[in-house]
């Protein structure tokens, strides 16, 4: 456990809190101090949802701290039984209650007792694993539960559909842009023919969750959240699972044809018909997918070869990386993680593709290393996005954190052939082109700013004079960043402080010489 003002993922329990409360009818008590309970204010504000079952905080306060916690919890877990009846209570850890040490099992196993709903506790260890990685292990402990409750009771139906059909694993509550790629992988599954059998966990019921075994296969469009799942169904019941994040015109292809390849094996044991989408992929990519065309258009040859960072979970960021390399011609700097967990399947996906790879959970350590880059944009987080306004560089946000401008109320998916067009949109939006910054030198718009240092970590170590500044200042806005930095580095080399005229024009004849 370490402090920090700043963390690209939360703690575990926001990760089983997101999970349990996606479900329907799922009850989670988080037995935490006031000040932890504002997942309920968080969801319905970001997601402006109304009608969602809350979370419930088993309050630690001093009372507990005096004469310990036990009994309140277990009339928390009594009480909500008694009012809600819900399918399932997922009573939370903290990391308040680890420190404690509690043993939140005992008050588990005292409350199943007297509760006619089912009562689990959420395993995770909160010192080691972070909000998507319990979320992960929290989806899978649920349909786990689930599933041997239903193999006990024998009302588990193993026989597959009379159509092909897939579960979609992993979409949950205050994810980024979750619900409406849901949607278009619907519509998208739709359009194949292919029944959508369960979604778990968002709107799913547990009650549904018997009929999971019954699908042809498994789609898990986030690595962070349902890959445990997958990887169970396929372990226990032999459904095999893609877990491609069908993410811009190549990858979506590609998740199609792995589809193909599923159902075609189908077939031979089913003595069913075998499908062939190649012509639906030409269709969508030529008439439904403007991203193919604008790649090959002037306004997106102008932003070839042009550096971009890129930074957020393993799936977005390997993702918007492939895009940006293989389908825009823009060149990637550096493609980077927060999910150190994935570092060997994110490392695989983007080795080839981008100068450097960073992963790292030190924002400072991101900012740093856009600093020293200077890319014309960023691709980020909201994290980036605040880098890149105290660097005047532009941002793009392609994955969580993220801020409540990022849970739209228009349609925005990222995944699917309409997210090729949103994503295509965004990377364009995201870059200053040459007249605009032209425009905003001559019109006085943000490119006049007195350039800031450009290594966010060591500030104030050099000294511009007022007319230096005003020099700087003349230089086009599109090479005045890399000017100064090139000065700066001169100047440390040279052991300067105060940088003049002189000093810049100094730096300026040793570069071209």
């Amino acid at each position: 456990m370490k402090l920090a003002y700043w963390m690209y993922a939360g703690p575990a329990h926001i990760g089983t809190l997101r999970v349990a409360s996606s479900f329907r009818n799922v009850h989670a008590i988080m037995h935490a101090p006031l000040g932890d309970d504002y997942f309920n204010v968080m969801r319905s504000m970001l997601e402006r949802e109304r009608d969602f079952t809350p979370v419930t905080a088993s309050i630690v306060d001093r009372h507990v701290l005096a004469r310990g916690s036990q009994e309140k919890v277990i009339n928390n877990i009594s009480r909500k039984d008694e009012e809600q009846r819900p399918d399932l209570i997922v009573l939370t850890p903290t990391c308040t209650s680890s420190i404690l040490q509690e043993d939140l099992q005992n008050f588990v196993d005292r409350a199943s007792i007297h509760c006619g709903s089912d009562v689990i506790l959420a395993d995770v260890n909160h010192y080691r694993v972070n909000e998507l990685q319990a979320a992960d292990r929290t989806l899978e402990q649920i349909v786990r539960h689930c599933l041997d409750k239903s193999l006990k009771q024998k009302t588990l139906d193993r026989s597959v559909t009379d159509k092909p059909s897939a579960n979609i694993i992993g979409t949950s509550t205050l994810g980024f842009h979750n619900q409406h790629d849901c949607r278009e992988l619907k519509r998208l599954l739709q359009d194949l023919g292919i029944v959508v059998n369960q979604v778990v966990p968002e709107g799913g019921s547990l009650k549904d969750l018997k009929d999971l075994p019954r699908a042809w296969f498994n789609i898990v469009p986030y690595r962070e959240v349902g890959l445990m799942t997958a990887i169970l169904l396929e372990e226990d019941f032999g459904i095999p699972y893609i877990s491609t994040a069908p993410m811009g015109i190549l990858d979506t292809a590609d998740f199609i044809r792995q589809i193909e390849e599923i159902i075609n094996a189908w077939s031979l044991i089913l003595s069913t018909g075998r499908v062939h989408y190649k012509t639906y992929i030409e269709n969508q990519t030529k008439f439904v997918s403007q991203a193919a065309w604008f790649s090959r258009s002037i306004d997106c040859q102008n932003l070839a070869g042009k550096e971009a960072v890129v930074f957020g979970d393993a799936t977005h960021a390997a993702s918007i990386t492939k895009i940006l390399v293989k389908e825009m011609g823009i060149h990637v700097s550096c493609s980077g993680t927060y999910c150190k967990h994935d570092t060997k399947w994110f490392s695989e996906q983007v080795r080839d593709l981008c100068d450097d790879i960073l992963i790292t959970e030190d924002h400072t350590q991101v900012g740093d290393t856009i600093a020293w880059i200077e890319p014309f944009a960023i691709f980020g987080t909201q994290m980036e996005r605040h880098i890149g306004k105290r660097l005047d560089i532009p941002c793009g946000v392609i994955s969580s954190p993220v801020h409540i401008q990022n849970f739209p109320l228009g349609y925005r998916p990222f995944l699917g052939y309409e997210g090729t067009n949103q994503i295509a949109d965004l990377v364009y939006n995201s870059f200053t082109l040459g007249m605009e910054d032209h425009l905003l030198d001559v019109f006085g718009g943000h490119d006049t700013k007195e350039v800031i240092t450009k290594l966010l970590s060591t500030d104030k170590d050099l000294e511009w004079t007022p007319e230096t500044q005003q020099e700087l200042n003349r230089i086009p806005g599109f090479v005045r960043g890399k000017i100064k930095r090139n000065t700066e580095m001169f100047a440390r080399q040279k052991n300067i402080k105060k940088i003049t005229v002189d000093v810049m024009y100094a730096a300026k004849e040793e570069l071209n010489g």
